[in-house]
């Protein structure tokens, strides 16, 4: 496959009209976007063409776009942080090129080099970096999207394709604050995805078609889903985060489990760093593996919860308090362990995105 074209290529026009910067503390998840984007345009007769940055605008698309009609999209989710020594960080972003890698891939859009976008992705920070927050609470977070442009209602691999980033200054994902817990909704009528399907790839239409059953939750006074899968009811993630249990388990050892990587998991970059920094420390045993309802909840009738949170880019981490099932309200004790647990998993990831600790991708 034709290559990304160099980032040595990159075309930087500078917006003459540059925002003012909204105050850290009023920042809304998503709403507010800085002054530049990066585009890179791919053909199936010329490749990859010359990346630009340029100002901030709307895209002008065929109203036959592929994107538009058969859902040939992906995006990524990452975040630029300003540390205390007042550099500019990335957090662990070739695994999310990784992933961006792997969805295009799926999605039969045309591959790229990883590197080389990240460099670019990195230029755009550059030119923006004074919209990285000067605040520990907020960061910049970068939405990198592949978008079909093919110009035919034909159900068909694209001929044409387009890569471009946008960037926002966000604060804390959840208004409540990062330590309040979610009720979940956990109703195995509901399935975000299913084996040998696309729920391991970031594409929109993962997103779209959950927004109708967030809403059912908040009609049943919950917050967010736990969806579940299968006959056994497979407990796979919470809203649009991975999910962690800490338990006493079966055999009274102290457990970290999450849901394995089997196709129906997002393999969250927030994800693989709470698994790399708890083998790091070597204290409780760490479990990748499927958990079913009923196991939950024998386990919380036994005392042995201790903590449940969900994790993921935009919250970092998340204690869920209570699960509605089958009509009834199942407390859980998160919060009344600490949670000592999902506190120190948040501070120490936290510590490396805003430090000049250095943590291996």
């Amino acid at each position: 496959c034709p290559s990304l074209s160099q980032a040595a290529d990159l075309v930087i026009e500078r917006n003459t009209a540059c925002k003012p910067k909204p105050d850290p503390s009023t920042l809304v998840f998503g709403k507010q976007f800085s002054d530049h984007m990066l585009t890179i345009t791919w053909s199936e007769k010329d490749g990859w063409e010359a990346p630009q940055i340029k100002p901030f605008q709307n895209l002008s698309l065929h109203p036959a776009s592929s994107a538009l009609h058969y859902s040939i999209e992906l995006f990524e989710g990452m975040k630029a942080f300003r540390g205390v020594d007042n550099h500019i960080r990335l957090f662990r972003p070739m695994l999310n090129m990784a992933r961006m890698h792997r969805s295009a891939d799926r999605s039969c859009l045309p591959l790229f080099d990883k590197g080389e976008l990240l460099e670019c992705i990195r230029k755009l920070v550059e030119v923006d970096q004074e919209w990285v927050p000067y605040s520990q609470d907020a960061s910049l977070y970068l939405r990198p999207t592949f978008i079909g442009i093919e110009p035919s209602l034909g159900v068909s691999r694209p001929g044409r394709a387009m890569i471009f980033v946008i960037l926002g200054p966000v604060g804390p994902y959840f208004a409540t604050g990062s330590f309040n817990p979610v009720s979940l909704l956990a109703d195995p009528s509901f399935v975000r995805a299913w084996q040998g399907g696309v729920g391991a790839y970031k594409m929109g239409g993962n997103y779209g078609p959950t927004i109708a059953v967030q809403n059912e939750a908040v009609k049943r006074g919950c917050q967010q889903v736990l969806w579940l899968y299968g006959e056994q009811e497979e407990i796979t993630e919470v809203g649009t985060m991975n999910l962690f249990i800490y338990w006493t388990n079966e055999k009274g050892e102290r457990e970290l489990v999450t849901p394995p990587l089997d196709g129906i998991i997002l393999p969250g970059v927030t994800r693989q760093s709470l698994l790399d920094l708890a083998r790091d420390w070597g204290e409780f045993k760490v479990t990748e593996r499927s958990v079913v309802m009923k196991e939950l909840l024998e386990a919380l009738d036994a005392g042995r919860i201790l903590e449940v949170f969900g994790a993921g880019t935009a919250c970092v981490v998340c204690p869920v308090g209570s699960l509605l099932y089958k009509g009834e309200m199942h407390q859980i004790p998160t919060m009344q362990n600490g949670p000592d647990l999902a506190k120190r998993f948040h501070k120490e990831l936290t510590d490396i995105q805003v430090s000049a600790r250095s943590h291996a991708d």
